[in-house]
């Protein structure tokens, strides 16, 4: 089968297309079709070596796709299954090998590419507004990125549980994709000074949560933005990783709460991945909730998608075309 290969750590040339043995499923396993695969930012960090994985390793870390082959015990999906999964990495590929408990069905009504590109980004969205800090109509969230392929949907949940959302993004084209998402407002921060422009919006209080995928560019002005006792969720590292923070500071702006959380630990068994996902999928199936897929690439186009990511000259949600 074909395959993409990090065989060094790296940039996106180091996503090379090789062939590999196609993986059999062994007890409580599942042989997947891909059809799909998305691409994500967690991908590059395995790229380049931020998160680590031993060498050689296939990137991808959600997929939508078929069932080929069930192994032992396995009884929550069969042969032929239309799937979804996410956070088993392997997924820039014809074939993957997945834990059975992580797939979930793909509603009748649901295409797969919109299953592949709901999975990871769709689920953290949900664990975000449901979990990490659950809003309601009391609150005021500031979400960054907010034309990006989580920042649409965390938008999105955020204002289905009632909170007022002020999104962050680059550009005017895609402040209007964070309005048509449902922000209240939308602040340009080459423009403007976020933290100044959070303040003013909310009579100097600040914000109930900071909802942060970009990293070290925006931590310090998020704290600023915050209500005292404000939480901030720093999930992601787009402009790079954050460093170190004195607890103390958290004390100085104002008694904050900081948690750094991931999608692994907010799906920690079957039940809970269920809640997330057919949830997400639900909604999307329903028109609750609309999924953005801005570009879908061949699969030896991987790294072209990962240079377009980190660009963040996208929208919405990048996805490889495993199927051809």
């Amino acid at each position: 089968m074909k395959a993409i290969l990090v065989s060094e750590c790296g940039g996106p040339e180091k996503l090379v297309l090789g062939d590999v043995a196609v993986p059999t499923p062994g007890a409580g396993q599942a042989l997947v079709k891909i059809v799909h695969s998305g691409v994500n930012f967690i991908d590059i960090y395995f790229r380049i070596g931020l998160y680590k994985a031993d060498l050689p390793f296939t990137p991808g870390m959600e997929a939508s796709g078929i069932v080929e082959a069930v192994g032992e015990g396995v009884t929550d999906v069969a042969a032929g299954d239309r799937v979804a999964y996410a956070m088993c990495r392997g997924s820039y590929a014809e074939y993957a090998v997945v834990p059975a408990w992580q797939l979930v069905k793909v509603p009748d009504a649901l295409s797969l590419d919109k299953a592949a590109g709901a999975m990871l980004q769709g689920m953290t969205a949900h664990y975000l507004t449901h979990s990490t800090f659950p809003l309601n109509d009391t609150h005021t969230a500031l979400i960054h990125a907010a034309a990006g392929g989580a920042g649409l949907l965390t938008v999105q949940m955020a204002k289905m549980r009632g909170a007022r959302v002020i999104g962050t993004v680059g550009t005017k084209a895609k402040a209007e994709l964070a309005r048509a998402a449902g922000a209240d407002e939308v602040i340009l921060y080459d423009e403007q000074e976020f933290d100044v422009e959070v303040k003013r919006l909310t009579g100097g209080k600040g914000v109930d949560v900071v909802y942060d995928s970009v990293g070290a560019s925006t931590f310090q002005k998020s704290l600023n933005s915050l209500r005292i006792r404000g939480m901030m969720v720093s999930f992601g590292n787009a402009s790079g990783a954050v460093p170190a923070v004195e607890p103390l500071l958290l004390n100085q702006k104002g008694s904050l709460f900081l948690t750094r959380p991931t999608l692994a630990h907010h799906c920690l068994d079957r039940q809970e991945l269920s809640w997330r996902a057919n949830d997400v999928l639900g909604w999307i199936a329903d028109g609750k909730l609309s999924l953005h897929i801005d570009k879908s690439y061949p699969l030896a186009d991987a790294g072209v998608a990962h240079e377009d990511l980190a660009s963040r000259r996208t929208t919405g949600k990048l996805l490889l075309n495993v199927e051809g």
